[in-house]
């Protein structure tokens, strides 16, 4: 085993907190008119993507950075509803104020989720979990709101076991259950490994954690680089990254590359839209207040060049995200040759941003 014992205990004690349907909660609580009926936060419009959907809406199929017309097509039903973050950040620094109750090693990653450390905690319940369901009553008497817990011994685990009952749900995967339970999950359900990797993984004949777990880690280095060796351990359910409080994320982008290169000025708006559209999602659900756009331009002969501009203003809509990405790539075009992926990237955060301190790339694939 890697993680670092507790003198006392042997093993962290790491509980992860994640808000059920979190904005469309808010909303569904504030409005009663809304409460059982499919909801889904965004714009309406024919550009407008689902910042997030109810647990009615997703019924239907409809998910968090989904353009709002496939969302409508899935759900006729569906109400859309204009984001109030305003109030979502108020509800969030709420939820905080009662985690910290409990820990000063609190690690948030969004509005609506965090990790929290009570190895050593603020006020003793006598377990992990005892310390879960007192947060979690208490967010839903002080809130009105639901919230799921994950309890293990690392951040990897506590994940996984905040999914495993949602909504309203709380699941405790102790040391002894961690290797088995991570054998039987499909790789696709590893946090850390998108639907692309996944896809490459099962080419590879790599389904489960099990599967996982026989390669050596030079296959996987061979295969996947740097992060093979990440998975390697995922596989036997270690995870020693520490719960780190308060750190700053630095930047937040999205890429794609293009199955054909890309010449003509009127196809870069049309091909950016999907790019737009989660990086739009990733920054809401986030709540994040950044004031510097910049572009990536990677050429056939993989040449890059970028390009940055910074607000005075925090950016605060899709559009305007939109508008100087467009600025910022149309002196480049016509392209002096093809242009195999073009990226978008946020940065420049207010230092009140709750979130890691690392670049998040979420590329489209």
């Amino acid at each position: 085993m890697s993680h670092p014992p507790d003198p006392a205990l042997g093993f962290r004690r790491i509980i992860h907190i994640d808000m059920d349907a979190f904005y469309a909660s808010v909303e569904q609580r504030d409005d009663p008119t809304l409460r059982g009926v499919p909801v889904a936060v965004g714009g309406a419009g024919p550009r407008g993507v689902v910042a997030a959907a109810s647990y009615e809406a997703r019924k239907f199929g409809v998910r968090s950075a989904m353009p709002s017309i496939t969302a409508r097509r899935k759900c006729p039903e569906l109400v859309f509803v204009h984001p109030r973050f305003d109030i979502y950040k108020a509800v969030s620094q709420q939820i905080r104020g009662i985690l910290a109750r409990y820990t000063s090693l609190i690690q948030p990653l969004s509005l609506d989720e965090a990790y929290l450390d009570v190895t050593a905690p603020l006020v003793d319940r006598g377990s992990a979990t005892a310390i879960a369901e007192e947060i979690r009553a208490a967010i839903r008497q002080e809130t009105g709101l639901t919230a799921s817990a994950g309890v293990s011994y690392n951040k990897f685990l506590a994940k996984l076991a905040s999914d495993y009952r949602k909504p309203d749900g709380l699941f405790v995967i102790t040391p002894s259950m961690g290797p088995p339970f991570v054998e039987e999950l499909p790789v696709g359900k590893f946090h850390g490994i998108g639907p692309v990797t996944a896809a490459k993984m099962n080419r590879l004949g790599i389904h489960t954690g099990l599967d996982l777990k026989r390669q050596t880690r030079e296959f996987l280095t061979a295969h996947f680089g740097m992060v093979g060796d990440y998975f390697y351990r995922l596989s036997r359910a270690e995870d020693d990254r520490p719960v780190v409080a308060d750190q700053l994320r630095k930047s937040l982008g999205v890429e794609t590359t293009f199955a054909r290169d890309l010449v003509a000025w009127e196809d870069v708006a049309p091909a950016l839209l999907p790019v737009f559209a989660k990086l739009w999602a990733a920054y809401s659900r986030h709540g994040l207040t950044a004031r510097t756009v910049t572009v990536k331009i990677k050429y056939a002969n993989f040449r890059q060049i970028t390009r940055s501009r910074s607000c005075i203003e925090v950016i605060m809509s899709r559009a305007i995200i939109e508008q100087i990405s467009l600025d910022l790539l149309q002196p480049h075009f016509p392209p002096p040759r093809g242009v195999r992926l073009l990226g978008i990237t946020l940065s420049n955060f207010e230092a009140s941003t709750p979130a890691e301190n690392r670049q998040i790339p979420l590329a489209l694939r």
